[in-house]
């Protein structure tokens, strides 16, 4: 009989007293909190990448503006030679070379507003390319912080409940 006693006192102290944070609600805000904290890493690392693709994007576009003044620049300096040389010839009296020099100018500056274009474009894609990848991947990591602190927190409100009701079936199930 001592024995008997001496075991359900022990088991009614340690069912009062061990599951002091299994009341009703802690898991809940146990799980809200890991969830939280794991959506605000999310965003953090999501802006910063964000941040870092449109710096990356902005500096590609400026570069492309860039080279793209410096060649159509360059382009209108050959054609402006070649309008004077071909304004000289005229003056001369020789109209073929001066129609075949104005042709040359226009045609060389064509080729170099293309070129820089192409350029201009190319690195306006590679920047758009660039930020997109970073945008997706930090969405990805987004969804994943927020879908493990789904999980921790479905876990724990699936634990904090099967905590409860066996502490209340089985007085060793609360230890």
């Amino acid at each position: 009989m001592k024995k008997t006693v001496l075991v359900a006192c022990s088991l009614v102290a340690i069912g009062t007293a061990a599951p002091l944070k299994a009341q009703e609600g802690f898991f809940d805000r146990v799980g809200d909190r890991i969830d939280e904290r794991l959506d605000r890493r999310g965003e953090a690392i999501n802006e910063r990448l964000d941040r870092r693709g449109e710096a990356i994007n902005e500096r590609l576009d400026r570069r492309g503006e860039a080279i793209d003044e410096r060649l159509d620049h360059r382009g209108d300096a050959i054609n402006d030679r070649l309008d004077a040389r071909a304004e000289r010839a005229r003056e001369q009296g020789k109209e073929h070379l001066a129609e075949r020099l104005d042709r040359r100018g226009d045609r060389i500056e064509e080729h170099f507003d293309r070129k820089g274009d192409r350029i201009e474009n190319r690195l306006d894609h590679k920047g758009n390319r660039i930020e997109n990848r970073l945008d997706r991947r930090g969405d990805r990591i987004e969804n994943r912080l927020d879908r493990r602190g789904d999980c921790f927190n479905r876990h724990l409100d699936r634990h904090g409940r099967a905590f409860h009701h066996r502490r209340h079936l089985h007085p060793r199930a609360g230890k």
